[in-house]
Formats: C-alpha cells, sequence, structure tokens
C-alpha cells in the first residue's frame, strides 16, 4: 500500500465514527472537507493530531473515546494529549497543578476549539479537584502518577481520578513500572526507585494494578500491556472501566 493510501485509509477508519470529513488527496497541505482535511506529510499530521500518545490514539482507532464524550486530561501539561480530542469537538477539560501550563493550554484551546469555556482547564492538583462526582466519561491520566511523591500520594491520586469518572467510564492511564525491569531498579523508600537511566520515579507492579483495579471497583479493558524501553525504563498501559 503506498504512503498516501495508508494516510486515507487512517482518516477514512477515524472519520467512521469521529465525523471527521475525509476529501480528496492533492495539490499541496491538508485537502478535504469543511470539517477535516486528508493529511499529506508529518507536518499535517502533527497539526491534526499533536504529539498525541500512540497507546491514547489506539483508543480512538477503537472508538472509546467519541466526540460526544467529556473527558478529563489528568496532568494536561500543554495539551500535547489534547489537540485531537479538541478538533474533534469532546468536551474537554484539564488540570495540571502548574498554572503557567493550563495557560498554554487554554491558548490552544481557543485556537482549535473556542466553544470550550477556559474554566474548563485549571490550575489544581489531581488528588483534589473542583469537578463533581461522577463528571467524566473518560480520564486520561498519561505519564502522570509515576510523578506521585510517595505511595499514600499515588493513592489519593488515584481514588480523587475515579471519584470524578462515571460508572461505566474509562480511566486510560500510562506510567513507568518495575514491570519487566525488576531487578535493574533501585528502591530508595515509598515507593520510589532509580531506575537504569538515571531518573527517579514511583514504580508500581502488574499485582498492584490488579489489585487496584478491583479495589476501587473497576474491571481491565485489555490486559496490562508494558513497552521496555531498551531496560533503562518500562511504560505500562493501564485501561479500567467503572463498574
Amino acid at each position: 500500500m503506498l504512503a498516501s493510501e495508508i494516510r486515507h485509509a487512517l482518516v477514512a477508519r477515524l472519520s467512521a465514527y469521529r465525523g471527521f470529513a475525509v476529501g480528496a488527496v492533492g495539490g499541496s497541505g491538508m485537502t478535504g472537507g469543511s470539517t477535516g482535511a486528508v493529511p499529506r506529510g508529518p507536518a499535517e499530521l502533527l497539526e491534526l493530531f499533536g504529539e498525541i500518545d500512540v497507546y491514547l490514539f489506539d483508543q480512538l482507532l477503537r472508538g472509546r473515546i467519541t466526540p460526544e464524550l467529556r473527558v478529563l486530561d489528568a496532568g494536561c501539561g500543554v495539551g500535547r494529549n489534547l489537540v485531537y480530542l479538541m478538533r474533534a469537538g469532546c468536551d474537554v477539560y484539564g488540570v495540571d497543578q502548574d498554572a503557567e501550563r493550563v495557560r498554554e493550554v487554554r491558548a490552544l484551546a481557543r485556537r482549535l476549539a473556542q466553544d470550550l469555556p477556559s474554566e474548563n482547564f485549571r490550575a489544581e492538583s489531581v488528588e483534589s479537584t473542583s469537578f463533581s462526582d461522577g463528571f467524566f466519561d473518560a480520564i486520561i491520566a498519561n505519564a502522570l502518577l509515576h510523578f506521585a511523591h510517595d505511595e499514600v500520594h499515588l493513592i489519593s491520586m488515584l481514588e480523587e481520578l475515579w471519584r470524578v469518572l462515571a460508572p461505566g467510564g474509562l480511566l486510560f492511564a500510562r506510567l513507568a513500572t518495575t514491570i519487566g525491569i525488576e531487578d535493574r531498579v533501585q528502591p530508595l523508600g515509598g515507593g520510589r526507585f532509580t531506575l537504569p537511566d538515571g531518573s527517579e520515579r514511583l514504580l508500581v507492579d502488574e499485582a498492584f494494578l490488579l489489585e487496584t483495579t478491583e479495589r476501587l471497583g473497576g474491571t481491565l479493558l485489555d490486559p496490562i500491556k508494558t513497552t521496555n524501553v531498551q531496560n533503562l525504563r518500562c511504560m505500562t498501559t493501564w485501561c479500567a472501566r467503572k463498574s
């Protein structure tokens, strides 16, 4: 399959459930209907999707995050995972304790989704948000949880995310773990470790994720998946549905 055909097939698949208009490939830049376009190269793909985590992108392709959902990006940063969701019309929210990053993601929303109120993006700690119980249909916690100060902090973040997640809602998390590098990390206490790459993170294992899913009253949507980055660190994808 030619590269242009691959790009067209990707956008066509997304359009099936995202209302993304697919136009003809031709000329320069992106072409298409009034609400979308076919990306012709890396720059256009970046404009459309941003620097989205590839495992979150997989959730989009599988139809688990769709335009009618209310979505929270916990630890949103400058919105790297929100570009496509804003473009697609999701009711997007974000929290980050860095006020400057919140200002940046608000500016992103003004550019891509002018109907989103600036108050959707708040400078708050993940363990103590101002949202009501069951407010969100889906929560993204991408590269967030391993920055917890200790195990108590981690549990408080998870319990707060679970509180604001609606029954039947999706929790998507990517986090550093010990899975696959158990003999290569050095414990520091409180659940924190020094990794082979020299960084310090709070790390959990498979048993913790399974037990926490059950304790919170959730079910796994996928088997726990872990990527080993040349034995320097391991990143695990954890997807759970709130019962």
